[in-house]
Parts: C-alpha cells; sequence; structure tokens
C-alpha cells in the first residue's frame, strides 16, 4: 500500500500492573516448578492485574504517556486503535471507547482490533495509513493486554505464559515528529490455523452455558508444539524479510514478540543476528500478546537505548494465525 505522506512514532510508552508474580507462585496449586518454567518458556515473573483493577487501567496510562511524551494534548486525538484480545468486556462495547473516555480524547473515534500478539503491528500499519492518505495528524495506537482474567488456572501449558501490560505510541507526519520514522511493514494471516490458540467456547458457536462454565471451555486454550513450530518458522522469515538488504551495522535493535526464550534465540540464530541486539524483556514481564512489542521498545527508549539513525525491527505473529513485521528509522 503506498503512503503518500511518511509516517512517524512521535512517542512510545508502556504501563504494567503492580502485581508481580513469580514462578513459585504456581506451585501452590498446579505440579510444577520454578526450574520447570524458566527452562520452556525463559519466564521469571511477571505481571498480572491486581483484584479490582481493570485492562483499560493500564491501557490508559500507556496512552496518557504517550501523549505527554509526544507532546499532545487529549483532543489532538483524531483517531485510538486499541489492539487487544482482552478488554474491560467481552467485545462489546469496544474497550476502545472506554479509554477515550478515561483519556478525554472527545475528538476521536476509536475502534478495538483483535489480531492478538500481532495486535501493535496491525494497529501501525491502520494508523499510518490515516496519516499518510493525509485524513489524520494524530492517531493513538495501544497494544494491550489484561490476559490473566481468561486463563484457566489449571491449564499448565498457558497460564505460566501469558501476562498483562501495554504499550503505546501517538502517530504523526514523519515532517512533525522528526523521528521514528516507519519505512516498511508486511502484514499476513493465515486462518486454517484458527484453531492454535483459541477460546473455544463462550462465543457464537456456543454461547456460555452452565456446563461450560464449569468445564472452563470459555478460557484461551494453546496447541503448545504446532505453535512452537509456527513460531520458529515465520519468526525466522519475518527477520529475514526484515533485514533484507539491510546493512547489520547499521541495526539498532530487534524487537520482538515476547513468545519463547527459545524461539527468539533460534531464530536469531538462524539469521547470525547478534544476541546482543535482541531485545528481551520476557524473563520480567512473560508473554502480553499485544503489548510485548511496544513494551520492549519503551523500555528500550526509557533505558536511552533507541540510537537515532538506527533501523528497528519489529515483529510478531499470534492467534488467527496473524503476522507482522516493520522496519523502523529512530
Amino acid at each position: 500500500m503506498s503512503h503518500n505522506i511518511p509516517v512517524g512514532m512521535a512517542s512510545i510508552a508502556h504501563a504494567v500492573p503492580d502485581r508481580v508474580l513469580k514462578n513459585d507462585w504456581f506451585t501452590q496449586f498446579m505440579e510444577t516448578s520454578d526450574e520447570w518454567i524458566k527452562q520452556r518458556t525463559g519466564i521469571s515473573e511477571r505481571r498480572w492485574l491486581d483484584e479490582g483493577e481493570r485492562p483499560s487501567d493500564i491501557f490508559v496510562r500507556a496512552g496518557q504517556e504517550a501523549m505527554d511524551r509526544a507532546g499532545v494534548l487529549p483532543e489532538d486525538i483524531e483517531l485510538i486503535i486499541l489492539a487487544t484480545v482482552s478488554g474491560d468486556y467481552l467485545a462489546c462495547p469496544a474497550t476502545a471507547c472506554v479509554v477515550q473516555d478515561r483519556l478525554g480524547c472527545t475528538n476521536a473515534w476509536a475502534f478495538d482490533l483483535a489480531a492478538a500478539c500481532t495486535g501493535f503491528l496491525y494497529g501501525l500499519e491502520v494508523g499510518r495509513t490515516f496519516i499518510g492518505s493525509g485524513r489524520h495528524k494524530n492517531v493513538l495506537v495501544i497494544g494491550g493486554e489484561g490476559l490473566s482474567r481468561m486463563l484457566d488456572m489449571n491449564d499448565r501449558n498457558s497460564v505460566v505464559i501469558f501476562a498483562d501490560g501495554c504499550g503505546a505510541t501517538v502517530l504523526q507526519p514523519h515532517d512533525v515528529c522528526q523521528q521514528g520514522l516507519i519505512e516498511d511493514m508486511q502484514l499476513g494471516a493465515d486462518g486454517s490455523g484458527y484453531h492454535f490458540i483459541i477460546r473455544p467456547d463462550g462465543g457464537g458457536v456456543r454461547p456460555v452455558t452452565p456446563e461450560i462454565l464449569a468445564e472452563g471451555s470459555h478460557l484461551l486454550r494453546m496447541k503448545g508444539r504446532e505453535v512452537y513450530r509456527f513460531a520458529v518458522q515465520r519468526m525466522t522469515q519475518l527477520m529475514a524479510w526484515a533485514m533484507e538488504g539491510q546493512d547489520m551495522n547499521n541495526l539498532g535493535w530487534v524487537f520482538p514478540h515476547q513468545v519463547n526464550l527459545r524461539i527468539l534465540e533460534t531464530a536469531s540464530s538462524k539469521l547470525n543476528i547478534p544476541k546482543e541486539k535482541v531485545y528481551i524483556n520476557i524473563e520480567r514481564f512473560g508473554n502480553t500478546s499485544a503489548g510485548t512489542v511496544p513494551i520492549c521498545m519503551s523500555e528500550a527508549y526509557s533505558n536511552g537505548k533507541l540510537e537515532s539513525g538506527k533501523l528497528h525491527v519489529l515483529v510478531a505473529f499470534g492467534a488467527g494465525l496473524t503476522w507482522g513485521a516493520a522496519r523502523v528509522r529512530w
């Protein structure tokens, strides 16, 4: 898709809940151990929403900081794209509208975007299209999840992996913000794998019944082996696309979706991307789905590690199946 106006990221910010859950917490009610979780996932701890907290609480915090860092007022925002599959409500209403109200973005239209772990990248492309066409000048893109609210506490394969967290950016014409130029993007989907990561029941196919609630089939399910194979293959392809024709010396960071430490290490070693160029924080935050890529970027920015002029690669894949990659010149 052609974009007449070059688009940049005027800011990057993130927010996570205060509540920290270490691996040992899970040993209270299931057969597992800190070592088992670390060995298979690379995760030591993660953030979960506390009782009484709402997913929109962290979405609003990240969105507010992104606006502050971009120097824009709430009324300047013309569109809010919230990439999430775990908002405040079950699809209705869109949590983006809750966020719009809480942020005071009275001039913005707003919608949720459901692309799971690829959500932030899908959101970047949609936002970039509206800025690139000249339709809007300030678009707030938020990628975040409250996944702890849809996990099965008896499912060892998923409950130790997924977590809550959020990242956000304000997109503007590049000549306005002078940073974070989105040079190119690649997005895709393969719906034949829709059942690999899924909440099987509780939707339009099998609406909620007492039996479904009792068996927990309205909660998240994941086919680990199939996801692992897909992830390694797709991550390698996306990173290869992003680095094609690029000078490795000019690479700032690869910001990958934090799916599993072994997957990240396998994909980067296949392409000879130096370990120290791949940003990893899964050990502290787990897998926050749409939140992982912007949280990584925001941490790097906050720590002064986002070098100007360098190429940064954003890459993600998730339920759907969906995938995406971006080349961003900071």
